[in-house]
């Protein structure tokens, strides 16, 4: 029987069983000698060991904890004593068969047993975490991940943040590679995502522009054993202040248990948002008496709507190598209506406006095609080689109109911009086991980006900048080569040593040529302790050298400018000659796991930062205006402790209620050379933040519902000796509803900031005699989803 014929019957036998559940019938028994029993019975048997591939076994004392799903959890290899020529699996990749074996099925660690097993700390979250509370975006997973924060507002936010610092301290990865320039990472869907992986400390395979960490996003990947393979279909709606926002994300795999394999998965979704938020300045003069009081109500209303297509395809030659090709398209299209008004009862300064209003409409385009080719060799030897190729295309319009108090027309104001942007990288990693217990990797990669910007803006037909209508051209190349050595020096110690090395260098061309040439080298050592006579319990060090890159926008110096120009609300401009921040880490941590998929670990942390950047404003005469523009200032010194806490109450209590928590609590403190005061901390880094969070099993019913809370208290940050920020408390309540409707289909239910309080920013400059604060105050909602979900 072709292997065609064999998954047409394996279907039909799988629909015959799945259709008799559903009716409440147990389905006849097959005959003994059926195909369908052999090859249960194949997938039950453990794999044919192979020399060259298969995974070292452990005892059974050893094994990993077993996940929570009972049964549908991934079945562990047993083991023996690792051989000295065995590969090691790196960054959380199963071993593959050897050549010219067939396999049905191929066992893989779980999430907590890859963390486990990994040398340099890494954190995986798969379809459980990503699941569990419905969320449309992935910005709302990463929120309640050890570590992480999210900048602005509850449900607005997109800042991700490791320990507090964002702004390219936090380096966000897809499928390894950075993210595409202009892509959103607030729109992706959870769907979409086969796991997150957060690495607290740079690796030399990786870019080490990672001085907070690494949050690695894996699309989709293949749908994995024969009989597991279902088509996915998942309906959702999300209700938010009467705004309705649909969703529908599928995946359908294919090909055979060996050679061809695809998954085509995608996303279409509609976002609709009402934005309000009321802005109080008040300025003072010396004598602490106002001078200035202006108020700003805002609103908007805005629409968004996509297409996500992530689709995979992967050979298995008959030898060796393996060709997997996935390509990630994207296209949106977003209109925003917005309405402001003003009043200032005092103030010399002119009024901007009294009222306006304004249409903006935008257009964005992504293709981005990932080629990865690996071949493996004898003796564990293996070359892999990848290739990406980036096309961006955005463009927007916005036409604003601004009234006097009479309601006579002041100004119409219209800003265009059109973006093309493209960008390839090609690197090449080879890896082979050498010695006793090492395994030696080399690699480089070389990437080159190119952006062309039209940005024009004119106030009544009359240019706002020299530069309005003018090309802005700029491209980075970025260079980079390591070298890795993985050794398992006994059954207690294991070290990842490396040293990476990157150069990058920026031109743009914009009021005159300018480019910027930067360098890094890049030692990171990572070890591993596990105790001895203890198979939960593990120290784990690290010393590393990471390093953040001036981004593009700080870079160039095309203006964006403020509508309502002030020291609190200045024009940003770019600088050319910005260097990047270099940085020194230190982490050391316990961890302690669990035999059900928990862990107990505690984490500290500590960065000495230099050539910090920060903003810097300043009243320019020349302009008439205020301008912010970075600059490199001084030293800045970040420390901080990471606890977690994730366990089933029947491990300690076995006749308790099957209820799991997860929380976890981050405390953080920084400094920053130069900058005097109380609160000069790094820029939005917040002193803690925690997640509390249970999930709990009905036995007598298929349901299960959770409830969690993510908090992170108000915070004040000197930024400069003349400015200061300010944030408010965030405290988001969110509780899900499971129902299992049959084995195949799901119904779940879930509302995200439950008590949806208004969050609250300020901001303040004190600089030669002037003396501005605002406040503003922006309303928050809560979202309910409902979500289907089906495996056809």
């Amino acid at each position: 029987m072709n292997r065609c014929s064999l998954f047409a019957l394996l279907t039909t036998l799988a629909s015959t069983a799945a259709g008799a559940a559903r009716a409440g019938e147990t389905p006849a028994a097959a005959p003994a000698d059926s195909l369908s029993q052999l090859v249960q019975a194949q997938l039950a048997a453990p794999p044919t060991p192979s020399p060259a591939s298969d995974p070292p076994s452990v005892p059974a004392s050893e094994q990993l904890p077993t996940p929570p799903g009972g049964s549908e959890a991934p079945a562990q290899p047993a083991a023996t004593a690792p051989a000295k020529t065995a590969p090691r699996p790196q960054n959380g990749e199963a071993r593959l068969p050897a050549a010219n074996t067939v396999t049905v099925s191929a066992s893989r660690p779980d999430d907590m047993g890859m963390r486990q097993q990994s040398t340099a700390a890494k954190m995986i979250f798969g379809r459980e975490e990503l699941d569990r509370n419905g969320d449309t975006s992935v910005v709302e997973v990463l929120k309640r991940l050890p570590g992480v924060t999210i900048g602005g507002r509850p449900g607005r936010g997109s800042d991700i943040r490791m320990r507090g610092m964002g702004g390219g301290y936090t380096q966000i990865l897809i499928n390894g590679e950075r993210i595409p320039p202009g892509f959103s990472i607030e729109t992706l869907s959870p769907d979409q995502i086969e796991r997150i992986e957060i690495m607290r400390g740079p690796v030399a395979e990786y870019s080490t522009q990672a001085i907070a960490g690494t949050i690695n996003i894996v699309l989709r990947e293949d749908a994995g054993p024969l009989l597991q393979q279902r088509p996915q279909l998942r309906l959702s709606d999300s209700v938010e202040n009467g705004r309705h926002a649909p969703n529908v994300s599928f995946s359908l795999p294919g090909g055979e248990a060996v050679g061809l394999a695809y998954l085509l998965s995608g996303n279409l979704y509609e976002n609709r948002q009402l934005n309000a938020s009321t802005t109080d300045l008040l300025g003072v003069d010396t004598n602490g008496q106002p001078n200035l009081i202006r108020n700003t109500v805002t609103a908007s209303d805005s629409s968004n709507r996509g297409i996500q297509l992530t689709p995979r395809f992967s050979y298995h030659f008959a030898g060796p190598d393996t060709l997997v090709f996935q390509p990630f398209l994207v296209q949106s299209k977003s209109q925003t209506h917005s309405y402001n008004t003003m009043l200032q009862p005092l103030g010399t300064d002119a009024q901007p406006y009294a009222s306006a209003n304004s249409q903006a409409e935008a257009d964005s385009s992504m293709a981005r095609l990932n080629l990865n080719w690996t071949h493996r060799e004898r003796e564990g030897v293996k070359i892999e080689l990848r290739a990406n190729l980036g096309l961006n295309h955005s463009s927007s319009t916005s036409h604003g109109l601004q009234y006097d108090s009479d309601g006579v027309l002041r100004d119409r104001i219209d800003d265009t911009s059109n973006t093309k942007a493209n960008n390839s990288t090609v690197s090449g990693k080879y890896s082979t086991p050498f010695g006793n217990g090492h395994t030696l990797a080399f690699g480089s990669d070389i990437e080159s980006s190119r952006r062309t910007q039209t940005n024009t803006s004119t106030d009544n037909g009359v240019a706002q900048y020299p530069e309005s209508g003018d090309s802005l051209n700029a491209s980075s190349r970025r260079l980079a080569g390591f070298a890795q050595d993985e050794w398992d020096i006994n059954k207690q110690w294991s070290t990842n040593l490396g040293l990476r090395w990157e150069g990058i260098k920026t031109t743009s061309s914009t009021l005159g040529d300018s480019s910027n040439i930067s360098s890094v080298w890049s030692p990171v050592l990572h070890a591993v302790y596990r105790l001895p006579d203890s198979k939960k319990d593990q120290v784990r060090a690290s010393l590393t050298r990471s390093y953040r890159a001036p981004s593009l926008a700080d870079m160039i110096a095309t203006p964006s400018l403020s509508r309502a120009n002030s020291a609190v609300s200045p024009d940003r401009y770019g600088n050319p000659a910005l260097q990047p921040e270099l940085a020194t880490g230190v982490e050391l941590a316990f961890e302690h796991y669990l035999t059900r998929n928990g862990i107990f670990s505690a984490n500290l942390f500590s960065r000495n930062i230099s050539n910090l950047m920060r903003r810097e404003t300043s009243f320019d005469s020349s302009l008439q205006r205020w301008v912010s523009r970075p600059i490199n200032i001084d030293k800045a010194h970040a420390t901080g402790i990471e606890l977690e806490a994730k366990f089933q109450v029947t491990e300690f209590f076995p006749e308790a209620p099957a209820i799991d928590i997860r929380s976890n609590y981050s405390h953080f403190w920084s400094r920053v050379d130069g900058i005097y005061g109380a609160n000069n901390r790094l820029e939005g880094q917040p002193k803690q933040t925690a997640n509390l969070g249970f999930d709990y099993r009905l036995r007598s019913l298929p349901l299960t519902f959770g409830a969690g809370i993510n908090y992170t208290p108000a915070y004040d940050v000197q930024t400069s000796n003349s400015a200061s920020t300010s944030a408010g408390i965030k405290r988001q309540y969110d509780a899900y509803a499971l129902w299992k409707l049959s084995p195949l289909t799901n119904l779940r239910l879930s509302a995200s900031n439950l008590d949806a309080n208004d969050f609250y920013s300020a901001s303040q400059v004190i600089l030669n005699g002037v003396n501005q604060r605002t406040d503003t105050l922006a309303r928050t909602y809560t979202i309910w989803n409902l979500k289907l979900e089906m495996k056809l």
